[in-house]
């Protein structure tokens, strides 16, 4: 039994065509293969669902059915239709079936005629922002597109089912202005999953009043969804909300391909392409499909340098031009330009284009820039990695929704004579605790001994720190003035942070131990052909040891021959390894966080939460120790399976450096 549910709904607006391969997923792999336990441990929505239904209490739940790929719509419906004879009613997964459309809503409140339609998100926002879903241009904010389509689906349908009813649709948010008035809420939603293998949440607490103020607000966009339902606002200029209802439900249920426009940002995102996992050997690529119907490309093509991996290339017009290959591709179809001391945005991706396109896979490096650079650094060098969560549900009395959560880290000191040191290293496996000023004391301790260069990869240890400063200004935190101080000294503000601080005699209001971010190093003075245009460190490493000798060499002797420290692994460990006479990554020779997947995977099936990119191994290992019930043994297990991958961020980072001073040494 087949219907446009709103979930089809929301990935047919995504791109048609993925509505067509989903449907087909035993002929089509799709990489992303979500996982609702993951995605729960992630990003917190199934607790916050559950905190919603308890701020309208005395509600009904219709229940799911046991087999969820066998759906009885009509009796799911059925069940709904006889709550709704009440005269006032509060339903939980409300159910609406009609012309092959079907939707459950998080929260239904039925007074008289009147329906208040609430769809329930982890998402937060200011509701006091004057532009949160409409812009100044009076357009959708883009972020906010897909759930107001989705609220505008589930209104639509609710109204086709009860024409005579008054339909208010509603998003409950997550409000980041309000505080938590009790310790330990995040605590009353364990995460588990039922004999059925499937996600659920179970509440602790014995008392509503236990939970404190309620910290959610509720926005009435009546006005919004009706623009939608008008065609005022379009998720494509070519589409209108009831053209897409048309289109969607006709796909979903006659089962065609809708041939529909390849467009540059979907497709360079779309999730129904092979890979090396053993489901993706089996299934065809959805990509290659398209590609083959509306291009007509041949198997040979598929095999030639495109444009979907160019680093940050964001211009659609290349594909509306056709050129898809590298090798059509001129500087001027970039906007290519140099720029002074450094490689500009537009150098590096014509040096990608160039690399791929000739089969060039020799390293660029700008020697002299990278060489002023380095002679800037002060020895000992420190690098540093932080883990970190944002949990919508505050651990804490007075912590706001999605306040950063630091809890752990990892330092390397690389010393003058060549000495590399696992000097220190921070995990809170503690749940319920809120342990950031704890962190940053430690944090403090380990990098105050020197004046020592210290380096992060990319901005998120700057915005955490400049997230904990704010966070210790609210405090009463004892020695807050000195961790501020501290904090002041290694990172700079933000742009988006309206409380900035200077430091006397910096002309760019730096500290004076400002990171340095080697990412940053990296895109402006090296490029690796076999990053194939990827800046992430996961990227970075493995293209590196694929070029390094100097570090293929060292790091394939045991680190205790080779002076480099560990915390966490013996002295005969050896991070480098072949098979088949190719290096593998070193984080594939560690045991998984989790059990039975590894980290790419959780990678892929958490890629459509918002702001989780390489830490989502991290971060749900986290959400287990938090929001699950686990035995002492197991939460130690995570946390030494955490420890040792927070090294191998740090000790990466070290070998990357290793390599561009082999470089310089070398020429």
């Amino acid at each position: 039994m087949k219907a446009l549910s709103k979930s089809r709904f929301k990935q047919g607006l995504e791109c048609p065509n993925k509505l067509y391969f989903s449907n087909n997923n035993d002929v089509y792999h799709n990489v992303k293969n979500e996982d609702p336990f993951l995605q729960a441990l992630a990003s917190g929505g199934f607790q916050v669902e559950e905190y919603a239904r308890l701020q309208y209490p005395g509600g009904v739940l219709i229940e799911d059915p046991e087999d969820r790929e066998d759906y009885d719509y009509q009796d799911l419906a059925n069940q709904t239709s006889e709550l709704l004879k009440q005269e006032n009613v509060v339903i939980y997964e409300a159910a609406f079936y009609i012309n092959d459309l079907f939707i459950r809503t998080d929260v239904l409140v039925k007074k008289g005629t009147h329906i208040q339609l609430i769809e329930v998100k982890a998402k937060s926002l200011d509701p006091s922002q004057p532009y949160n879903f409409v812009g100044r241009s009076k357009k959708l904010v883009s972020s906010w597109k897909p759930y107001l389509f989705d609220l505008a689906f589930q209104a639509y349908v609710t109204q086709c089912c009860l024409p005579s009813f008054t339909i208010t649709p509603y998003l409950c948010l997550v409000d980041k202005t309000k505080s938590a008035t009790v310790d330990g809420l995040n605590q009353f939603f364990r995460v588990e999953k039922d004999a059925n293998s499937r996600t659920g949440v179970r509440k602790t607490f014995k008392q509503v009043s236990q939970l404190g103020k309620n910290i959610l607000h509720q926005e009435n966009l009546s006005e919004v969804v009706t623009k939608i339902h008008n065609g005022e606002h379009k998720y494509y200029d070519n589409l209108n909300f009831h053209e897409a209802v048309k289109l969607l439900s006709e796909i979903r249920i006659q089962n065609y391909y809708p041939n529909w426009p390849a467009q540059f940002s979907a497709c360079k995102k779309c999730e129904f392409k092979k890979d090396d996992s053993e489901d993706g050997k089996k299934k065809q690529s959805g990509f290659e499909y398209c590609f083959k119907k509306q291009y007509h490309w041949t198997d040979q093509d598929f095999k030639k340098s495109n444009i979907f991996n160019v680093w940050d290339l964001k211009d659609p017009k290349l594909m509306e031009q056709k050129l898809l290959f590298k090798s059509q591709l001129t500087p001027e179809d970039i906007k290519y330009k140099e720029a002074a001391g450094k490689l500009d945005r537009t150098e590096r991706q014509w040096l990608q284009i160039e690399k791929e396109r000739d089969k060039d896979f020799t390293e660029f490096i700008d020697i002299e820039g990278l060489k002023d650079e380095m002679d800037t650094w002060v020895f000992p060098l420190h690098f540093i990695d932080f883990e970190t969560s944002t949990v919508p549900l505050p651990f804490h009395t007075g912590r706001k929704p999605y306040e950063q959560i630091a809890f752990q880290y990892s330092h390397h000191i690389y010393y003058e004579d060549g000495r590399i040191e696992h000097a220190n290293e921070y995990i809170n496996s503690t749940a319920g605790e809120f342990p950031n000023f704890e962190f940053i004391e430690h944090l403090q301790k380990a990098l105050s001994n020197d004046e020592g260069t210290i380096f992060k990869y990319s901005t998120h240890e700057n915005t955490i720190l400049n997230a904990i400063r704010a966070q210790l200004k609210a405090s009463n935190t004892p020695n807050k003035e000195s961790l501020i101080s501290f904090i002041e000294s290694i990172s700079h503000h933000t742009t988006d942070n309206p409380d900035k601080w200077t430091v006397p005699s910096r002309k760019f209001n730096k500290g004076t131990r400002d990171m340095v971010d080697l990412c940053k190093v990296v895109k402006n003075y090296y490029y690796n052909p076999h990053t194939f245009g990827s800046n992430s460190i996961k990227k970075v490493l493995p293209a590196v040891l694929k070029s390094s000798q100097f570090v293929q060499e060292k790091y394939s002797k045991p680190i205790g021959t080779i002076g480099v420290s560990s915390k966490n692994l013996q002295d005969d460990h050896v991070w480098l390894k072949k098979l088949d006479n190719e290096i593998i990554s070193p984080y594939k020779t560690l045991p998984p966080v989790h059990k039975n997947i590894s980290q790419e995977e959780i990678e892929a099936r958490l890629s459509n939460i918002d702001n989780i990119d390489d830490g989502g191994a991290a971060l749900t290992a986290y959400g287990k120790i938090q929001y699950t019930d686990m035995t002492e043994k197991e939460r130690v297990d995570i946390a030494d399976a955490l420890k040792r991958y927070c090294e191998l961020d740090t000790l990466a980072m070290v070998m990357i450096y290793e390599h561009l001073k082999s470089l310089l040494i070398k020429i």
